[in-house]
C-alpha cells in the first residue's frame, strides 16, 4: 500500500467516525445536563458495558504508546490525538496519531 493511500484511508476512517459521532451522539448530548449520565448509560446492558470498557481499555492503550514513543521517537504533538479519542473518540484519537506519527517519521 502506498503511503499516500495509507494517509487517505486514515484520514477516511478519522472523519468518517467524527461524522458519525456529530449525527448520533452530540445531539443528545448538547441536551444532556448530567455529563455523568454520559457515561453511565454506556453501560446499561452487557453488551454495551463491553463495548464501553473495550474503548477505555483502547484508549489506555493508545496513551501509554503514545506516551512511550514521545519518550523513545520523540514523536510530538500526541497528545492531540489523546484529545480526539475522548472527543469525537478513540477510533479518530488512534487515526490522528498515526497520521502525527508517519508525518514525522517521514521527515526524520
Amino acid at each position: 500500500m502506498s503511503n499516500t493511500l495509507y494517509r487517505a484511508l486514515l484520514w477516511l476512517l478519522a472523519l468518517g467516525f467524527a461524522v458519525a459521532f456529530c449525527i448520533m451522539v452530540l445531539p443528545a448530548a448538547l441536551q444532556e445536563t448530567d455529563p455523568l449520565r454520559f457515561v453511565t448509560d454506556a453501560y446499561v446492558n452487557p453488551y454495551s458495558s463491553g463495548y464501553a470498557t473495550d474503548t477505555l481499555t483502547c484508549w489506555g492503550v493508545l496513551a501509554v504508546w503514545i506516551w512511550h514513543e514521545a519518550k523513545t521517537a520523540g514523536v510530538r504533538h500526541g497528545w492531540v490525538a489523546l484529545l480526539l479519542g475522548v472527543v469525537p473518540g478513540v477510533a479518530t484519537g488512534f487515526a490522528a496519531y498515526l497520521l502525527i506519527r508517519s508525518r514525522q517519521q517521514v521527515k526524520a
